[in-house]
């Protein structure tokens, strides 16, 4: 690393390392998250820079920062670098080192938010400090977005700020999570961007039944066993492969070779070559191409001795692109077949699958950039299985992306295991790339 580098490689894991540390961990709950935590540390930090910033309070501890370079022609795009700075739960247990320890052991940042997405929250920080304290001046805006509750629904967020405080956060185009990771091939490496994600169908099934003596179980109608049935059944459940136009692409721009580009592209054998390959890539091939179910929370019961009456399962749902509501609630009715009779079905969060285009200035931008930093590299549309703030500004008008730049130190599969799992970690080298990324992408698209 040049010496330039390695500064932005101190910033960036120390700040890492604090954002790490703050343990602002989103359980779903308005109480919790704690973002202001961060927003302060990254206020200070960004302070000295001459920035203009201003704090949005969603909820009490609940708070989004947000950082302007301002363009000096109005016609000119505006780019929005959008990352959280809320993380998931992490269990100790399950960890090799302290998950909120922010601990820099043989090159790697280790802890909770490490890949998702502290990592980008904090070279997007670095890089924007440094443009300002270099005095870039660029035509279009660039602006700078730490947000609270991504890890939930962006309730007190995205959402909110959107809702609430549209002129600030604003934008042509916006790059949040998470791509450039890269995956080798034969014509150099491929980078995917993700240009769109599935949408939701998160539900609560109600199983109603009789209460009972539970010392007396024959021929009860015991709720919990039904609820049993029902989530047998959904685990069971095999919706059809679907082949959509960005995974058709993915496969064609990545070129996994004649066999493997065959499979994953046949709808009727892909699902079975799912099962022979890489287990990070074969949750990500299934889910791209399928609809899931998964069972995820069941509350039911109120005592050893009574036969419950009351069950609730709570399934989170996740839908491809063109699927609408009546559609899941199709597949929820052939998956349980005859039990759907006692029961109740309520969505509690429902989203369409979100896609931006790829014709796009920024696409362009991001590929000059960087096939500049990884040499040889190339750019290839992704959907992500999960969801992003990204879906809150699609919807708002702008072109969404997820993106950065991750060395090859750690495998895609390895990449893949980590976000929401245990011992979650980035490389030094990942985080210089990033870094130059959006240092780059700023001057080549607004400059």
């Amino acid at each position: 690393m040049t010496a330039t580098d390695t500064q932005l490689a101190n910033e960036s894991v120390d700040l890492l390392s604090q954002l790490i540390r703050n343990e602002c961990v989103n359980d779903g709950t308005p109480e919790s998250g704690h973002e202001s935590r961060s927003v302060d540390l990254l206020a200070q930090y960004l302070g000295d820079s001459g920035l203009e910033l201003e704090r949005y309070v969603a909820q009490p501890g609940r708070e989004n920062l947000v950082a302007r370079i301002e363009g000096s022609d109005p016609t000119a795009p505006t780019l929005l670098l959008m990352g959280h700075t809320d993380v998931v739960p992490a269990n100790p247990d399950g960890w090799r080192r302290n998950p909120f320890g922010g601990e820099v052991v043989d090159g790697e940042v280790w802890g909770r938010g490490a890949v998702d997405m502290l990592n980008l929250t904090a070279t997007m920080a670095v890089a924007f400090r440094a443009l300002a304290r270099s005095g870039f001046r660029p035509r279009g805006t660039l602006v700078y977005l730490a947000v609270a509750d991504e890890e939930n629904l962006g309730t007190w967020g995205a959402e909110h700020l959107l809702d609430h405080e549209r002129d600030a956060v604003r934008a042509d185009y916006v790059v949040t999570e998470a791509g450039g990771f890269q995956m080798p091939t034969a014509r150099g490496p491929r980078l995917p961007v993700i240009v769109g994600e599935k949408g939701s169908y998160w539900c609560r099934i109600t199983v109603r039944g009789t209460p009972g003596h539970a010392s007396q179980p024959f021929r009860t109608d015991n709720a919990l066993v039904t609820a049993a049935e029902i989530v047998k059944r959904l685990a069971e459940y095999r919706p059809p492969t679907q082949i959509h136009e960005t995974w058709r692409r993915f496969i064609e721009g990545v070129d996994f070779g004649p066999e493997w580009n065959a499979n994953l592209l046949d709808e009727e054998t892909l699902a079975g070559f799912c099962e022979g390959l890489p287990i990070g890539l074969a949750r990500q091939a299934h889910a791209c191409t399928h609809t899931t179910f998964a069972p995820t929370v069941i509350r039911g019961g109120t005592k050893t001795n009574v036969i419950p009456d009351l069950v609730e399962v709570e399934v989170d749902i996740r839908t491809l692109p063109g699927q609408s509501s009546a559609d899941i609630r199709a597949m929820l009715d052939d998956a349980l077949g005859d039990l759907v009779a006692c029961t109740e079905i309520m969505p509690f969060d429902e989203n369409e699958s979100t896609t931006s285009p790829s014709d796009t200035p920024l696409w362009d931008a991001m590929g000059r950039v960087s096939s500049q930093l990884v040499a040889g590299s190339a750019l290839v549309p992704f959907l992500t299985v999960g969801a992003t703030d990204a879906r809150f500004f699609r919807r708002s008008g702008s072109v969404a992306y997820g993106f950065g730049l991750f060395s090859r130190k750690l495998s895609f599969d390895d990449y893949a295991s980590m976000f929401h799992g245990n011992d979650e970690r980035v490389d030094i080298e990942s985080l210089v790339l990033s870094t130059r990324l959006w240092e780059g992408l700023a001057q080549d698209l607004l400059a």
